[in-house]
């Protein structure tokens, strides 16, 4: 009987080309991203499903607050400093693996999104991956205000899991920022 050679070749490709045919959500921008974060998948969901945890390293969520029957509202910064508030029904909640959601009609914004967390194949971590669509404001003018402002949804998720894997990894966020405590002293000769 033949015997097919054990092979080493993995998918590393770009979740953009793994997932190509994942990415089309209800609404008109759509976005998928993947980040590999070195720390079991259990502990990732668990401090993810927590909400309140999650403007510890989203830069624009304002607050979380957790509402009857897994619906959640956030305060978002939008652009030009006018908030948004988003409310979240769970539609999807698999322990360990993925959270799904979609906007209510309460929402300011159309939105809809999962997260999911997958072992990583060679037992080193694990890949997270979100997905977001939503309908942007002021249609397609809105999208590239916010995408100018830097508050455009796919440019903030990107973001945000650079730096979730910081904070999960390191237990810190890492900043280009000099520290208020450690003022530099005059150059003066």
């Amino acid at each position: 009987m033949p015997h097919d050679p054990l092979s080493t070749d993995a998918e590393v490709a770009s979740p953009a080309f793994i997932d190509k045919d994942n990415v089309g959500g209800d609404y008109s921008a759509s976005s998928i991203r993947a980040v590999m974060i070195n720390r079991p998948r259990q502990e990732l969901y668990d401090f993810w499903r927590d909400f309140s945890n999650l403007p510890l390293f989203m830069e624009n969520v304002k607050a979380v607050e957790m509402l009857e029957s897994g619906r959640s509202k956030w305060t978002i910064a939008g652009p030009g400093g006018k908030d948004v508030e988003l409310v979240s029904d769970i539609t999807e909640d698999v322990p360990g693996e993925k959270i799904a959601w979609t906007s209510s009609e309460d929402s300011d914004l159309d939105h809809e999104g999962w997260i999911a967390f997958k072992d990583n194949a060679f037992g080193r971590g694990t890949e997270v991956r979100v997905f977001i669509s939503y309908e942007p404001p002021a249609g397609a003018l809105g999208k590239v205000v916010a995408k100018m402002l830097q508050r455009e949804p796919r440019v903030q998720a990107r973001r945000e899991l650079r730096r979730f894997k910081q904070l999960m990894e390191t237990g810190e966020i890492s900043t280009s920022k000099a520290p208020d405590a450690a003022p530099r002293a005059d150059r003066h000769l």
